[in-house]
């Protein structure tokens, strides 16, 4: 401490008689001392306190997952927990040939698709515990991330069944962009619109999102994945329609598209080959274009209305190409029999009334269009891969949503499913305010009636 001079002291002792308070010496601070009042003055935070915290948010945090949802939360959840666990069985039936012969374990894909299923259901759990806006404010860089790893394929993708539409992921496993794709274009185009609304009027607005949608859909036709393709046309084309888009805007998208159709059929030898093969199948087929679609319907008859049972399949034996894969609906017709696949096909029926129930409860518009436009790519991709099995079509390369073999097909459904399930938590918490308020509202207006009719009986006992 430095000592003061006798005038500063005489000086301290004048001002100190004047005001009548004592006054303290002041010495010169030095770095130790303001280091050590600086840990002073930090506030101390208890243990009691930092465990009353934890609990709180723990609280807010099992709420949020725990809280009793709505029936068509639950519904929706249901039915996509028992597809997938049914996919997943159906999968360790239907692969456990090829799995022995490619990789001498008939377990292996049964493995693969296992942890996919878990690596999905993960994937639904966390986006459905988020809010549709930060759901909504993700949405642009999520498409950027899936238009890059789409653009990526082009450089680094694998050519499998003549597509170029993969990524192989240090050899465990295999990308599928255009898989991640739809979802990513779904919520951009729904935030876009959503943020547009005001100027629907103006067609810039509407061409911009076909733009959009259309340089997606371009960057997965190049790598020849028509099947893909066409399901994300199906998905976005409902989606603007729905949205709003004049009549006369879609007239003339729709023209586009039917010129573009036939240059994008006969733009690849096999794919002309199998459509023709469709059409003639009692013609020649001398590279077995039938093949694949001929032994599918045998698979189906083979079952009959019972099934030869669970694991039972014969065209399994490595007479149905990717029989785990696009055409596992013909292992389940053949294993589980006619019951076994009507079974699956109300499945996807309930699936679809579900998507419809939580589209007619939101009135949100991003989330209307986002769950209007998750239900059409699911349905119809459904109905599609069903079709092809069928010979309604032709073997277009499409999988059967949450049962066919496939981490990214799986991963991005269940992803999709998560923002729906999402949506629905807010709609289940918004109706419950006002059904609580309306309550309220009824409450007080019956209270009111009920005092005006005992001060009008009041008034009628002292008139008498």
């Amino acid at each position: 401490m430095s000592r003061l001079s006798p005038a500063e002291r005489a000086r301290q002792a004048q001002m100190s008689a004047s005001t009548g308070k004592r006054t303290i010496p002041v010495a010169k601070k030095t770095k130790t001392s303001v280091r050590s009042n600086r840990r002073i003055q930090k506030p101390k935070i208890s243990a009691q306190a930092l465990s009353s915290q934890g609990a709180q948010q723990f609280q807010v945090w099992f709420d949020r997952i725990f809280r009793a949802q709505s029936v068509e939360f639950y519904r929706l959840l249901g039915v996509t927990l028992f597809l997938v666990a049914f996919g997943v069985i159906m999968v360790l039936s239907a692969s456990s040939i090829d799995s022995l012969v490619a990789n001498s374990n008939s377990l292996w894909v049964f493995f693969k698709q296992f942890g996919f299923a878990i690596l999905g259901l993960l994937s639904l759990s966390i986006v459905s515990l988020m809010s549709v806006q930060s759901i909504k404010s993700k949405a642009k860089g999520f498409f950027v991330v899936a238009m890059v790893l789409q653009l990526a394929v082009f450089f680094i993708g694998k050519d499998i069944n003549g597509n170029r539409n993969w990524i192989d992921v240090f050899g465990l496993f295999s990308l599928q962009p255009s898989e991640f794709l739809k979802i990513a274009v779904i919520l951009h185009v729904a935030a876009y619109l959503a943020k547009q609304q005001n100027y629907f009027d103006e067609a810039r607005i509407w061409w911009q999102a076909v733009a959009m949608i259309g340089l997606a859909m371009v960057l997965v036709m190049i790598g020849r994945d028509l099947g893909t393709v066409i399901i994300m046309l199906i998905a976005f084309l409902g989606m603007l329609a729905l949205a709003g888009m004049p009549t006369l805007i879609l007239r003339n998208v729709s023209l586009i598209l039917l010129a573009l159709i036939p240059m994008a059929l006969m733009g690849s030898a096999s794919r002309m080959g199998r459509i023709t093969a469709w059409l003639n199948p009692n013609a020649p087929d001398p590279l077995d274009y039938n093949w694949q679609a001929e032994h599918g319907m045998w698979a189906i008859a083979a079952g009959r209305i019972f099934g030869a049972g669970l694991g039972e399949s014969k065209m399994k034996w490595s007479w149905i190409p990717e029989v785990e894969n696009d055409f596992i609906f013909a292992v389940i017709a053949e294993e589980l029999g006619l019951i076994g696949a009507v079974v699956v096909i109300a499945l996807f029926v309930v699936l679809a009334f579900s998507l419809l129930r939580i589209m007619q409860r939101t009135k949100d518009f991003f989330s209307r269009i986002v769950v209007v436009s998750v239900m059409l790519w699911l349905v119809f991709q459904a109905l599609v891969n069903i079709a092809v099995v069928l010979r309604l079509l032709p073997v277009l390369g499409v999988p059967l949503p949450l049962i066919s073999a496939g981490g990214s097909s799986l991963i991005s459904a269940l992803t999709a499913i998560g923002v729906v399930l999402a949506i629905e938590r807010e709609n289940h918490a918004k109706g419950g305010v006002v059904r609580s308020t309306s309550r309220s509202a009824s409450a007080r207006q019956v209270s009111v009636r009920q005092a005006s009719a005992r001060s009008a009986s009041a008034r009628q006992g002292t008139r008498r």
